[in-house]
């Protein structure tokens, strides 16, 4: 019997659905439950063909025991051992490469020294920093956000210098970004699962977190949303994630990628409605049975991107625009 394993934290609705459709399907030889962990020994097996992260972003004893089932032949989704490695920064980084339209963005050291560290730790940086040179690359208003983290914590809107050294100061020993605004006039949350099947989904960051999903538009135009397809896939195929949303603002026809490091993104029925729950539910049971029945204690069942491939094969990403 090979057993797909749903690791969560408090979330119910999508991972309770995806068991009942999993195990719905009466497929010979694959079932799905609720991940049981009671005892973790190193190199030893998990009991599971596949597993889906939803919750070692915040626990990491479970991203340890997920290395370790990966190791013994786990497909384990997301990858854990790129996760522990992936922050936002990088993600735009390489859109930039990708030919994927995204905020001008620098990265600055945090306000307070990290723990054991000190003045001295940072002699290779530059006291003060370029503030000049950053303000005028990045303009006003902007973002200021955490390199790596999610869910709207400790970011701000900052309109002038004062505003960002008054914010800069809260931040303590987090790395953050600062990321020019972009003015849009619509905006989509996109899932993507598998890296082939996406979902876009109209979608108000503005909005309360209940109703971000509930908005009226004009349909797009199928130039639009087969642009933010396309991108969608570069990115989420480059960065080797099987189960990751990536957010677009859309500014003069332009769609700009704002988010896209959410490898456990909500997928919950009461914040993304009911059709979007039903298709990442379907979408999601889909690439999870196909995992399971590709699996073997013999071969490792994780996903790397094509910018981890192309690095082992000594290739550097470079814009599709000036790769003639």
């Amino acid at each position: 019997m090979k057993k797909i394993g749903i690791l969560h934290g408090k979330e119910r609705s999508f991972p309770h659905a995806l068991i009942e459709r999993i195990n719905g399907q009466n497929e010979t030889g694959i079932m799905a439950e609720s991940v049981t962990i009671n005892k973790v020994a190193q190199g030893e097996p998990s009991d599971y063909a596949v597993i889906l992260d939803r919750i070692s972003q915040d626990v990491l004893f479970y991203r340890a025991y997920l290395k370790n089932a990966a190791l013994n032949g786990t497909a384990v989704i997301n990858n854990p051992f790129w996760w522990s490695a992936d922050e936002k920064f990088f993600n735009n980084c390489l859109a930039t490469k990708l030919g994927v339209a995204v905020p001008r963005t620098v990265i600055l050291p945090s306000k307070d020294h990290p723990a054991d560290c000190s003045a001295e730790s940072f002699s290779n940086l530059a006291f003060p920093l370029d503030w000049d040179g950053i303000f005028e690359y990045i303009g006003w208003p902007a973002y200021f956000k955490p390199h790596s983290g999610g869910g709207w914590k400790n970011v701000y809107k900052v309109r002038d210098p004062d505003e960002f050294f008054k914010a800069y100061e809260e931040t303590g020993q987090l790395v953050m970004l600062l990321q020019s605004e972009v003015q849009f006039d619509d905006y989509y949350r996109c899932y993507c699962i598998g890296g082939t099947d996406v979902r876009i989904m109209p979608y108000e960051p503005r909005n309360p977190h209940h109703l971000r999903y509930v908005v009226e538009r004009p349909p797009a135009s199928p130039a639009l949303l087969e642009r933010i397809k396309r991108d969608v896939l570069t990115l989420n195929q480059a960065l080797g994630y099987d189960f990751n949303t990536v957010e677009f603002a859309i500014s003069n026809g332009v769609p700009y990628a704002i988010d896209f490091c959410n490898p456990a993104p909500d997928a919950d029925r009461g914040s993304v409605g009911e059709e979007n729950f039903a298709w990442v539910v379907e979408a999601s049971a889909r690439m999870l049975m196909r995992k399971a029945r590709e699996s073997s204690p013999t071969k490792s069942g994780l996903t790397w991107g094509s910018y981890v491939k192309g690095s082992v094969a000594g290739k550097v990403p470079t814009d599709p625009a000036n790769n003639k």
